[in-house]
C-alpha cells in the first residue's frame, strides 16, 4: 500500500485532522509509524466503541504500530469515575473485551499493543513536565480544554484541570506521531497541539472521528442506560433498545443511522459483503445493499420504513456481539469486581 492509499484509508469516516499535510508526510517518511488512542476506564463499553476499534483497524492495515492506553489515572482524575480501588479490575475489563471486540471484527494485532497509564505517568520526568505545563496555563484554559470530556460539577475537583496536561505528555512519553481519538476530545488535542512546543517537544498529528448518536438522540454515554447498547446485553435487550430507538427521516441524531454508516457498512465493505434489509413481499420484499449512501438515499425517500432499518440493525449488532459474549462469558467474576 502507498503513501496514498494509506492517507485515504486513515481518513475514512473521520470528522477532522488536524493537520492533513502532516499525515501525509508521516506516512511518507515512515514505514511504520506510531499512534495510540487513550481510553479511560470508567464504565462498561457499549457499541459506540465499535467507531474506534474499527478505525485501530484502519491504522494498523496503513501500515501503523498502535497502542491502545487505558487510561487509568485520566479515568480517577474524571471526578473520581473509576474509584482507585477498583482501577486493576477496570484496566483487566477493557483489555478483555476491547480484545473481544478486535477479534469479533478480524483485525490483525500483529502490530497491536496495550498500555497503562500508570506504568509510565508517575515517571520522574513526566512529573516535572506536568508541573511545567501547569505553571504555563491557567485553570480557566484547562478547563475549556477538558469540558467536553471531564465532568467537572458546581464544585470542580483540581483533577479534572490536570487531564488535558497529562494527555498532552503521553504524546510525548510514549514517543508517538499521532495521537487518535473522538470528536468531543477535538479541545484536548489542540491544547496538546498547543502546549508540547512550550517544553519543546513536537506538536503531533490529531485524527478524530464522530461519535456515535445515542439511542435517544446526542451522544451515546456509558451514564445513561437508555442511549447505550452494552457489549454484553442479550439477543433480546439488544432488539428491545433498538426497536424503542429515536429514529426520525433524518440523519441529524440518528443512531440507527450511524450505526449503518459508520459500522455495519465498513465491516461489511471490508469483508466484501452487502447488507440484507428484510422484509415480507408486501412491503416490497428483501433489498440488498452494497453502499450506504443508497441505503439513506432510499431511507430520506420513504423508500424504507424505521421498522426495516431498525430489525436490520438489530439482527447485525447481536451478530458483531455474539463472539464478545462468548468470550466474555467466563469474566463474570472480574465484571463483577470492576462494577460492583
Amino acid at each position: 500500500m502507498d503513501a496514498e492509499s494509506k492517507l485515504e484509508l486513515i481518513k475514512r469516516n473521520t470528522h477532522e485532522i488536524i493537520t492533513e499535510a502532516e499525515l501525509k508526510q508521516l506516512l511518507e517518511q515512515k514505514k511504520h509509524p506510531r499512534g495510540y488512542i487513550g481510553l479511560a476506564t470508567t464504565g462498561k463499553i457499549h457499541i459506540g466503541y465499535f467507531i474506534p476499534m474499527i478505525k485501530v483497524g484502519d491504522f494498523l492495515k496503513a501500515g501503523f504500530k498502535f497502542t491502545i492506553l487505558l487510561a487509568d489515572i485520566h479515568a480517577h482524575l474524571d471526578d473520581q469515575k473509576a474509584p482507585f480501588e477498583l482501577l486493576d479490575y477496570r484496566v483487566e475489563y477493557y483489555k478483555e473485551i476491547i480484545s473481544a471486540m478486535i477479534s469479533a471484527l478480524g483485525i490483525d494485532t500483529k502490530n497491536l499493543e496495550f498500555k497503562r497509564g500508570i506504568d509510565f505517568e508517575l515517571d520522574k520526568r513526566y512529573t516535572l513536565d506536568m508541573y511545567r505545563l501547569a505553571a504555563l496555563n491557567t485553570f480557566d484554559r484547562c478547563k475549556r480544554a477538558a469540558a467536553g470530556v471531564v465532568r467537572f460539577g458546581e464544585n470542580p475537583k483540581l483533577s479534572g484541570f490536570i487531564y488535558p496536561i497529562l494527555q498532552a505528555l503521553d504524546e510525548q512519553y510514549m514517543d508517538m506521531d499521532v495521537q487518535y481519538g473522538g470528536i468531543d476530545q477535538r479541545k484536548i488535542l489542540v491544547f496538546a497541539r498547543e502546549n508540547l512546543p512550550k517544553l519543546g517537544y513536537k506538536a503531533r498529528v490529531e485524527v478524530m472521528t464522530p461519535m456515535l448518536p445515542g439511542l435517544q438522540g446526542s451522544k451515546m454515554s456509558a451514564s445513561e442506560e437508555k442511549s447505550k447498547i452494552d457489549l454484553l446485553d442479550s439477543a433480546d435487550i439488544v432488539k428491545s433498545k433498538i426497536q424503542s430507538a429515536h429514529c426520525p427521516i433524518a440523519v441529524e441524531d440518528n443512531g440507527v443511522l450511524a450505526f449503518l454508516k459508520y459500522v455495519i457498512f465498513v465491516h461489511k465493505g471490508d469483508n466484501k459483503q452487502e447488507l440484507t434489509i428484510r422484509r415480507a413481499e408486501k412491503f416490497g420484499g428483501n433489498v440488498d445493499y452494497d453502499n450506504y449512501k443508497k441505503l439513506e438515499k432510499d431511507y430520506l425517500d420513504k423508500k424504507l420504513h424505521p421498522m426495516d432499518l431498525k430489525n436490520a440493525v438489530s439482527e447485525e449488532v447481536n451478530k458483531l456481539l455474539e463472539p464478545i459474549r462468548h468470550k466474555m462469558k467466563s469474566k463474570e467474576d472480574l465484571i463483577k469486581k470492576a462494577f460492583p
